[in-house]
């Protein structure tokens, strides 16, 4: 239940995001990030706080540890619209790297999303968000973030 011990802490993250989603582009918005994590219940909860000054932008992950799966469950805010998601992310780690999914839709289409976590050291890790909407064959990664520590 602490596999987001890493993450506790300041972090600044260095972002990649495709301007259009599902659409073949390979034009990418790039914007960095600082990022404040904390650990509850023992690790059980892990959050964070991410601020993204340049696009005025800002959101908030709660992650929960469910001890008789042993699964994470991811929720995101963002402040563009403040509600929880209502279909967290499920998955966990296997060593140094965590893999992720959940059903969802993306401007009205049904996408599977995948985040992959990878810890790289006590002052790096990596977290990228990826699309498939052919039941898992191919990926679109639309979004990147290297984190390196405050």
């Amino acid at each position: 239940m602490n596999d987001f011990d890493f993450f506790e802490g300041e972090w600044i993250s260095a972002n990649r995001k495709l301007r259009k989603r599902l659409a073949g582009s390979d034009d990418w918005d790039e914007f960095e990030g600082t990022s404040r994590s904390w650990r509850i219940f023992d690790g059980g909860v892990s959050v964070d706080e991410i601020t993204f000054p340049t696009t005025g932008t800002r959101g908030l992950t709660v992650r929960l540890y469910d001890p008789a799966t042993e699964l994470w469950s991811i929720y995101w805010i963002s402040s563009l619209d403040p509600k929880m998601d209502t279909k967290p992310l499920v998955g966990s780690f296997e060593g140094n790297r965590g893999v992720f999914y959940a059903d969802d839709e993306h401007e009205g289409t049904p996408v599977r999303c995948r985040f992959i976590w990878t810890v790289h050291g006590p002052d790096a890790c990596r977290w990228e968000q990826a699309f498939s909407v052919d039941g898992e064959q191919t990926w679109e990664t639309n979004w990147t973030m290297e984190f390196t520590r405050a």
